[in-house]
């Protein structure tokens, strides 16, 4: 069989894993519910200056006369203290929302899993000193240590990133260094050693791709959370800083109007409370299709 006719057979016999991958997804409810709002919110994010009715809002535009008027048909979502559209501006949130989600995780994995992998091949004294680092920074909750690493570094959106960073990479490290323990003794990867493949490569070419798929599914289910501690943080007023639309930071500036205008910290509220739901969801719907132990029947 030549080389052409084994890809199109390697590829035929992916389809029926992919269809029936198609099929559990579809077949999960609140994984499909959660798969549409992350994608609405993903395309609300990317056009958001074109699905904002009023796009200048969600920077620092002023429209004094205008300040908190209850949801109407040129304002649904009401207007801020400053008389900006809240509609405009959750639209623009998400953008940040997801960006900040993205860049944390994005440098979280960076981080947790090169150090996950030497961990769990070599073992030894490097994998004691990694685990043990590992073990020190997970003896603080995620937002309190972010909450003081934020604190130390100074209110940004930017040190809000790096902070959430720093206290979520020990959770890939861990579930990495777990994977390669497991995947180092397997015939492939002692084949790989008999013939002289640099440890590099057996590392990064040989392992990981055998241990993404935990790595997908614990990224997606941390998204969700890592929106809501990048909220906090903005709450907290160590995160995004005003004008920015953030959600958290738009809840705490709202919070103040509570009593008068609810929708205030309504609409910016249950942005925050639908993608982490929908994150969750999805992570769970992940989780069953790529691990067989967890399906029902």
């Amino acid at each position: 069989m030549s080389a052409i006719d084994l890809a199109h057979e390697k590829r035929r016999s992916a389809l029926p894993g992919l269809a029936y991958g198609f099929y559990l997804l579809r077949k999960n409810v609140l994984t499909m519910i959660g798969l549409l709002i992350v994608l609405v919110l993903i395309l609300v994010a990317i056009l958001a200056p074109l699905v904002a009715p009023y796009p200048k809002d969600a920077s620092a535009d002023v429209h004094i006369e205008q300040r908190l008027q209850a949801p109407s048909r040129s304002h649904l979502f009401g207007t801020d203290e400053m008389g900006r559209d809240m509609l405009s501006r959750v639209v623009f949130g998400a953008r940040i929302s997801l960006t900040v989600g993205l860049i944390a995780i994005g440098l979280a994995l960076l981080v947790g899993v090169p150090l996950g992998l030497f961990a769990g091949y070599f073992g030894g004294f490097i994998d004691e000193l990694i685990m043990r680092v590992t073990d020190i920074f997970l003896s603080f909750p995620p937002l309190l240590l972010a909450t003081s690493i934020a604190a130390m570094l100074g209110p940004s959106l930017t040190n809000a990133m790096i902070a959430i960073a720093l206290s979520w990479w020990p959770w890939y490290t861990r579930l990495i260094r777990g994977q390669a323990v497991s995947l180092r003794e397997r015939g492939f990867v002692e084949a790989a050693r008999a013939i002289g493949v640099p440890k590099p490569r057996i590392i990064f070419r040989h392992i990981l791709p055998n241990a993404v798929a935990p790595i997908v599914v614990q990224a997606s289910m941390d998204f969700g959370s890592i929106i809501l501690e990048s909220a906090s943080l903005s709450f907290l007023g160590l995160g995004a800083q005003p004008p920015q639309p953030e959600w958290g930071l738009v809840v705490s500036i709202g919070r103040n109007f509570f009593m008068t205008s609810w929708w205030y910290v309504t609409f910016p509220g249950l942005a925050i409370f639908l993608a982490v739901l929908a994150f969750n969801f999805v992570g769970d719907g992940l989780r069953e299709l790529l691990d067989p132990k967890t399906r029902e029947g």
